[in-house]
């Protein structure tokens, strides 16, 4: 791998802690090597992992005394590293730089695009993965306090919500919110609290007044700043008179969420319990991806997966959804998210965050589910 901790999280899985530049990490003969620049050299010691190869090792000096520019500099040690080390054959991620593939390519590098290899080996946690999963999931659940304080002191008029002489928008709660991940240890580019329709659109973020009547649609993915793992959890909220089929979208929800959370274990098939909840919605009347004609797009009803797993990325293996094929393992964090929509009008999601154990799940997610906030 060739990448930096920050932003990659095949790299970040074998070395916990965060480097903000890229660097060369080869595993080869049961060893683990670091090419690195000599100031990381202090932190990665402490770790005890690695066999650690300062950039010196590989000509740094000589290099820039060629007068060789800073850019040619970093793509040249890489290169020596590798071969140094003597690597003719690897498996590299999907996302491996082309510029540095190339290079190793007209060397007799062969080089093996393997995504699945490197997500299998992030799916079972860590101990400390599994801590900072669990520190991001209390956040998440702190964030989702912050906004249910806010709709239960909102005060209507006419449909629409206003606090303190203002109108309560998506904007507003998104800030009570972001103020609740950093007060817990997290971090957030963006999340979702989709009023109305645009709660019935895929990943729409969300904006504008929010409404008395409608169900809003909060999802949010906080990411632990120790660990840099991730959580993530979905709740739906209506201020005022809810709807009879907001309501029966709920339960349905509700009941498809019970019955995968009973059926995860080690060993479980994702498709299978997909199936399960596909059930629940076509037995009354909601299309699935199961029912939808080939070819077609379906964006009503019960249009998207079941779960995926969490971890040092969001979305991540293993998936529960029809095209999933792996079993769950035990170590396994999955979400467990059914919904049911339609276009123009809304939806509703439930989500919760499922630790996969030996003989059943834990649920990570601590909070309750009431329609009303």
């Amino acid at each position: 791998m060739y990448a930096d901790t920050f932003r990659s999280p095949e790299l970040r899985n074998e070395v916990p802690i965060g480097i903000p530049d890229p660097f060369l990490y080869v595993e080869t003969d049961g060893v683990r090597h670091i090419a690195i620049g000599a100031m990381e050299i202090p932190r990665l010691r402490e770790l005890g992992l690695f066999e650690l190869h300062p950039n010196e090792e590989y000509g740094l000096d000589d290099l820039i005394a060629e007068g060789l520019s800073y850019d040619v500099v970093r793509r040249e040690i890489p290169v020596r590293a590798v071969e140094a080390l003597g690597i003719t054959s690897a498996v590299v991620p999907e996302n491996f730089p082309l510029w540095l593939a190339d290079r190793l390519r007209e060397n007799g590098v062969e080089l093996t695009p393997n995504g699945e290899f490197f997500g299998d080996r992030r799916r079972v946690k860590t101990e400390s993965q599994l801590a900072g999963i669990r520190r991001a999931q209390r956040a998440a659940e702190a964030g989702m306090d912050a906004a249910r304080d806010l709709l239960r002191r909102a005060g209507q008029n006419g449909d629409a919500l206003e606090l303190d002489g203002e109108t309560l928008t998506v904007e507003r709660i998104k800030a009570a919110m972001g103020e609740a991940f950093v007060r817990h240890g997290t971090a957030t580019d963006d999340f979702i609290v989709a009023p109305g329709a645009q709660g019935a659109v895929g990943h729409d973020m969300g904006s504008g007044p929010v409404r008395a009547g409608v169900p809003i649609v909060i999802d949010v993915w906080p990411r632990d700043n120790e660990s840099f793992c991730y959580s993530d959890m979905t709740r739906t909220y209506v201020v005022g008179e809810i709807p009879d089929d907001i309501r029966e979208w709920h339960r349905l929800c509700k009941q498809a969420l019970d019955r995968a959370i009973s059926e995860i274990k080690d060993g479980a098939e994702g498709r299978a319990i997909f199936d399960g909840s596909c059930e629940i919605f076509e037995a009354a009347g909601e299309r699935t991806q199961r029912t939808k004609e080939p070819g077609t797009p379906l964006d009503e009803g019960f249009f998207h997966g079941l779960g995926h797993g969490v971890g040092l990325e969001v979305h991540e293996p293993p998936g529960m959804g029809r095209a999933s094929e792996k079993e769950l393992r035990a170590g396994d964090v999955v979400t467990v998210e059914p919904g049911c929509y339609r276009q123009g009008y809304g939806g509703v999601r439930l989500e919760d965050l499922v630790l996969v154990t030996a003989d059943g799940a834990e649920n990570l997610t601590q909070y309750p589910y009431d329609l009303e906030p």
